[in-house]
Order: structure tokens, then C-alpha cells, then sequence
């Protein structure tokens, strides 16, 4: 049986969760609850290239990614 998609609720909680001081959007990119894409600002990225940044949020997903969650396009930065 295939998991139920992500909400854009759960998924924002779940961001949030692993980057506290994040300013957060998401974006429902097929109106499917199944494709979305994040734009995360955090100090939590700073000083990291943009892959070890997108590692950080996957891990914050707790595997998550592939079953609940079929599609991520990621945006990260530091705040200016």
C-alpha cells in the first residue's frame, strides 16, 4: 500500500521543525500534494555549498522523501 501524500501543513511543521529560525515558503507545484517546492532561509546553511544545504533538509525529513513525499524541489540560502 502506498503511504498517503504529504500535506502542505505537514510538510511546512516538518521544515520548521528541523530549522527553527527558517523563514519558510512552499509551493504545491502540481496541486497534487505530492510535488512541491520550498524555499528555506536559515542560518543553519551558512557557510555550507548549496549540496550540503539540501543534505541538511533531507535529513531534517527523516525519510520522508520517496514515500509520503515523491517530489522536492529546494531553494536554501542564509539570511542577507
Amino acid at each position: 500500500m502506498l503511504p498517503m501524500p504529504m500535506t502542505h501543513t505537514a510538510l511546512e511543521a516538518v521544515l520548521k521543525e528541523g530549522f527553527p529560525d527558517a523563514e519558510i515558503e512552499i509551493q504545491d507545484l502540481a496541486g497534487d500534494g505530492d510535488h512541491y517546492k520550498a524555499r528555506i532561509v536559515s542560518t543553519a546553511f551558512k557557510g555550507l555549498p548549496r549540496v550540503r544545504q539540501h543534505q541538511l533538509v533531507y535529513a531534517a525529513l527523516k525519510g520522508k522523501m520517496g514515500g509520503e513525499l515523491h517530489a522536492l524541489a529546494l531553494e536554501t540560502s542564509t539570511p542577507l
